[in-house]
């Protein structure tokens, strides 16, 4: 898997793209996805009150979060330009300019409990 990370503000927000062969978690709703690499990320925007706060640009700002929706992609190009995408639409949702978002990518494994089994993994 790789983490996908963008920076700006003072602020990051990190998603997961899981890798031909890797499972990417289930959870209730997601949609079944076939495709080799999936994407998944938090949505989030600014609402007026409510949410958590999150400091941006030294500022405090009002955040309410969206349910993440798996994205599946054929090719690993294609899905980390989905996701650098997705991370500078969320950061344009909050009053950051897109243009100044950092990226990182790194290798990430999934983190596994004492037992073996899946952290985050629900059947």
């Amino acid at each position: 898997m790789l983490f996908v990370r963008g920076r700006a503000g003072g602020t990051e927000l990190t998603g997961t793209l899981y890798e031909r062969g890797e499972d990417a978690p289930t959870f209730r709703g997601a949609p079944d996805e076939d495709a080799p690499y999936i994407w998944i990320c938090d949505e989030f925007y600014e609402v007026e009150s409510g949410g958590t706060v999150q400091r941006v640009d030294d500022e405090a700002i009002n955040v309410a979060f969206d349910t993440p929706m798996p994205r599946g992609f054929d090719t690993r190009e294609r899905a980390l330009e989905a996701a650098k995408s997705h991370i500078k639409t969320q950061f344009a949702r909050i009053g950051v300019d897109p243009d100044r978002v950092e990226f990182t990518v790194e290798k990430g494994e999934i983190p596994a409990t004492e037992d073996g089994t899946i952290e985050g993994d629900a059947d």
